[in-house]
Parts: structure tokens; sequence; C-alpha cells
């Protein structure tokens, strides 16, 4: 049996990259750097995504997108550097979990046990994430903390 190497679907991964950058968008708002908010997602607000601007400039921006739950005490939440491109409308997953910078593709099995189109599968996740905060998020419950 023959195995191809992985090809990064380039496409599908600027594609992921794009939307992203239009939901942060709609999410950080006009938020400055410093400047923190929580989307509660639970009815009784015991689970929130958190998004923090780190920098903020002309060109680009850092965010941290973290979320709150019922489960803190037993895992670790998930936690993520997102940086958005102005310039070209895109936002990439740049640290997860304390990793940091996903290379396009990776050859499979690899000492970090990361899968071939890791960067791609992060930024989905990120896509889901943030859609599910656009969905579910209680406005009424959104804050700024200065």
């Amino acid at each position: 049996m023959v195995r191809n190497a992985y090809v990064t679907d380039l496409k599908s991964l600027q594609g992921e990259c794009s939307a992203n950058y239009l939901r942060l968008i709609r999410l950080v708002g006009d938020m400055e750097e410093g400047q923190r908010r929580a989307i509660q997602l639970g009815e009784r607000g015991d689970n929130a995504l958190h998004l923090y601007i780190h920098e903020n400039a002309p060109y680009t921006t850092m965010v941290h997108v973290s979320q709150t739950g019922l489960m803190d005490h037993l895992l670790e939440s998930p936690k993520m550097r997102v940086h958005l491109y102005h310039d070209v409308r895109m936002a990439e997953v740049t640290n997860f979990q304390r990793e940091r910078h996903f290379h396009g593709r990776y050859r499979y099995p690899n000492p970090r046990m990361h899968q071939p189109d890791e960067k791609l599968q992060l930024n989905r996740f990120l896509g889901e994430w943030l859609a599910h905060g656009l969905a579910h998020g209680r406005s009424e419950y959104l804050h700024e903390v200065p």
C-alpha cells in the first residue's frame, strides 16, 4: 500500500481564516488594546467565551480567546491566541494550549502527534467556537471589563 503525502488544502485554510476574521470582528467590535469581553453561553451563566485584545496595531490585532465552564477544575479549558490581519481580512490561530507556530502540514506520525492538517483543524475549531458564541451568546450578558 502506497501512502501519499498530505497536501495542504490552502483554499480551505484561507476560507476558514477569512470567515474567522469576520466572526471575530463581530465579537470584538470596537474593543481596544487591554480590554476584555465575556460572552455568556449557558442559561445559568456558568459557561463563557472570553476575548482579550492583547495587542492592537494598524494592520494586525492579537486576540486571546478562552472559555470557562463547569469542568474547569477537572480539565484545562481551551485557550488560543489569534492574529487578525486587517489588510487581507484573515484571522489565524498562532497559539493553542501553550503550543506555537503550527506548520501547514506534518508528517505522520510525528513526535508531537500533530495531525497532518493540524493548522486547518485548529482554525476550523476556532470557527466552530466563534460561530457558537455568535449563535448562542447572550447579548444581555455581554460586557466589557476594564
